[in-house]
């Protein structure tokens, strides 16, 4: 039965991405937005709502910690696996916005979790007050770039899809559907999982960093693969991105804003999986300046991560 949930919760998901992609970039199309843009922010977050409703729950259960080891597992999951895969299945090309910017961001706002993590072991309700607040700041700075860019593209002529009643309903259906297909695919898949998992007597650090992570990672995964395959390259590298930005500022903010204490950091992840997590970040700037990943590149990504997973098992 097990086995049974967790093949479901993924074909739950593929369909579910199939259906947000194609919803994505028609509302893209639709509004003049770009679909590296459309892929840090709708994108994005709607792939990040089972991590962030895996967060929530953990916390307001007292058990806040898992809510650290599934951010820091799934940035890892997102930086080394998706865009592993994705550029497996297709060299990315990457657009000179994105490293101007939201990648140095993502770096930065990695280095201060772990710097929040390493001063007294605990993400504060403060702390996460602030990494709330500059989720906000970055949103609106994201939709202030989407409004130029719809300027441009009227000021240069071009010619934007008819806004009609029936677009905007096709529209919300495919992103509704696909959210709802990447949520009960993401609860289905981590249920069967972890049920397969505790009865190897896995701990609950490891089941946090590899198998919620991975499972709630599940929906930024079919998204970018499914953008790769139909050729929206700039929004598959765009939600690993946003997502890993999301993951910090919004579901590491809200959790350790709503838990009585913060959020406890074990020794092990302030050690190894934070820095890990850091690490991983990084470690795709340089290929993000090349302007490119190809397959080679791909797949030592993914070979780290499989390395990391056998290492702490």
């Amino acid at each position: 039965m097990d086995l049974l949930i967790l093949f479901g919760g993924l074909v739950v998901l593929y369909f579910g991405g199939e259906f947000f992609i194609d919803g994505s970039s028609r509302m893209a199309r639709l509004l003049g937005m770009s679909p590296l843009l459309v892929g840090l922010t709708v994108v994005a977050f709607g792939t990040s709502a089972p991590e962030l409703g895996v967060s929530l729950q953990a916390a307001l259960s007292g058990h806040a910690s898992i809510a650290m080891g599934n951010v820091a597992g799934s940035n890892l999951f997102n930086t080394l696996v998706i865009l592993g895969a994705s550029a497996l299945v297709a060299p990315l090309a990457i657009n000179r916005k994105l490293v101007r910017f939201d990648v140095p961001l993502m770096i930065l706002f990695g280095l201060t979790m772990g710097l929040f993590a390493y001063t007294d072991s605990n993400i504060s309700k403060f702390e996460g007050a602030l990494f709330l607040m500059m989720a906000v700041a970055y949103n609106i700075w994201l939709f202030r770039q989407g409004k130029k860019e719809r300027q441009v593209a009227k000021a240069a002529g071009e010619e934007l899809p008819q806004k009609t009643t029936k677009e905007f309903v096709r529209i919300a259906a495919h992103l509704i559907i696909g959210l709802i297909g990447l949520y009960f695919g993401s609860q289905w898949t981590v249920k069967g999982a972890v049920a397969i998992a505790e009865s190897f007597g896995i701990t609950e650090r490891i089941i946090a960093l590899t198998i919620i992570s991975a499972g709630t990672s599940l929906p930024e995964l079919a998204a970018s693969v499914v953008a790769t395959l139909k050729g929206e390259r700039d929004l598959a590298v765009g939600n690993v991105v946003g997502s890993n930005i999301m993951n910090i500022v919004l579901i590491l903010g809200a959790t350790a804003t709503v838990s009585s204490v913060g959020i406890d950091v074990e020794p092990d992840l302030i050690n190894l999986d934070i820095p890990m997590s850091i690490f991983a970040m990084l470690l795709c700037f340089p290929f993000f300046l090349r302007d490119t990943m190809n397959r080679w590149v791909g797949g030592s990504f993914l070979a780290i991560y499989v390395g990391y997973v056998i290492y702490i098992l």
